[in-house]
């Protein structure tokens, strides 16, 4: 470990939003070359919520809320998913009294509180030079208003959507998309058998990048995703069509989490909310499922088809990561020191068009990350669309396509 003689400065590192695998090689990356450098690195538990939980008593036990990295710490998660810092979806400007921390409760006693002056003395209370977060467009949203807060912040784009707007590429998206395929092809053997429609509902909100990969990819037939409402009728007929040309009698369907019928809207399980104001969803698979029996008939000389639903939720974003987002998260992690060397920061590092770069951070709350539908999805056959993969980027379907 670097001798607090030679310390050139302390680095801060937190992972917030959903656990993906590339989290604990990010991490790692980060650690292993700031250390090398003459950097101090502090893990911040629990993502932003471990900002705000601080005491600021050199006295005071904050293990909870934070813990000094080490090599030997890195390295023992380094391979192997999920993050260990943990992870919340914790909104320190818009903090409900019922969470807000007990030490804080005199001060903060409305209904949502904004409590970035304390995220601003608890940076400086730890020591923090640069902050990097790691995490989809929310997580990172709030390192925007950090950063114009005089916090010098470079982040690291984490989503398995691969939403997050001026990257070709997120840390969990290829091992989202391997999991789904796997999964799928798992799952085809049981729809054959039974000779039935396999309806399986993936992430994605707001954009259906990891349904349109694995369908591309060969794991189904069709897919519904949240940038288009398809119609029920066409889904049901072309899953019919699926099925009576397939030898074995079975077709597949990804269902994006946000996908909503023609007419319709999203489908949540209640009406909670997050700290972003995201209410949470699930349950279109379900609905699809019921709907494509319904009118199965129709389709099918009169006789129903039945159906096998399948949620893969959190079955693709557990366990350890693959080749990419063991590849991708350790370069990250080093261009993120590459640009804290040059005292750069208010940055997000990318991948572009296959090379590693980085783009203003403000571009996470200027603009959205989608399926272009004109480019690359067919809503006639409701599913990819593309001419020619020539001189296209790794995935196809980037924030420049």
């Amino acid at each position: 470990m670097t001798s607090k003689k030679t310390v050139k400065g302390t680095i801060g590192i937190l992972t917030g939003g959903g656990d993906v695998p590339g989290l604990n090689p990010a991490i790692r990356g980060v650690t292993i070359r700031a250390l090398r450098e003459g950097y101090r690195v502090i893990g911040f538990r629990r993502g932003w919520a471990g900002l705000i939980d601080i005491l600021r008593d050199k006295k005071a036990d904050n293990s909870n809320n934070y813990i000094e990295l080490t090599e030997e710490i890195v390295n023992k998660a380094g391979r192997t998913g999920g993050t260990f810092l943990h992870t919340s979806r914790t909104r320190p400007s818009h903090v409900k009294k019922a969470v807000v921390p007990d030490h804080l409760k005199e001060t903060y006693s409305e209904d949502v509180n904004d409590l970035t002056p304390e995220v601003l003395k608890n940076l400086d209370f730890v020591g923090i030079d640069f902050l990097i977060p790691i995490g989809g467009d929310d997580t990172l949203s709030y390192g925007v208003r950090l950063y114009t807060e005089g916090v010098k912040v470079v982040a690291l784009p984490k989503t398995m959507d691969n939403d997050v707007p001026g990257t070709d590429y997120c840390i969990g998206f290829s091992t989202c998309v391997t999991r789904t395929i796997q999964l799928a092809n798992s799952l085809r053997t049981s729809a054959g058998s039974h000779e039935r429609f396999l309806v399986m509902e993936v992430f994605g909100r707001y954009a259906g990048f990891t349904a349109m990969l694995p369908t591309m990819a060969g794991a189904a037939s069709r897919c519904v995703i949240p940038e288009y409402k398809f119609d029920m009728e066409q889904l049901a007929e072309l899953m019919n069509y699926d099925r009576m040309r397939n030898p074995s009698r079975y077709s597949m369907l990804l269902v994006s989490e946000g996908a909503m019928f023609e007419g319709g809207e999203m489908v949540f399980q209640d009406a909670t909310t997050d700290a972003y104001g995201h209410k949470k969803l699930g349950g279109i698979g379900d609905l699809v499922s019921e709907e494509l029996k319904r009118l199965s008939p129709e389709f099918n000389n009169g006789k129903t088809v039945n159906i096998i639903n399948q949620k893969l939720g959190y079955m693709v974003r557990g366990g350890d990561p693959d080749a990419i987002d063991s590849i991708v998260p350790m370069a990250y992690g080093n261009l993120a020191l590459d640009l804290i060397l040059q005292n750069m920061h208010g940055r997000l590092v990318v991948l572009k068009n296959g090379r590693y770069d980085n783009v203003p951070i403000d571009i996470v709350t200027s603009q959205k990350k989608l399926v272009n539908i004109q480019r690359h999805y067919n809503t006639e056959r409701l599913r990819p669309f593309f001419n020619s993969f020539e001189m296209q980027p790794l995935f196809i379907m980037t924030s420049e396509y």
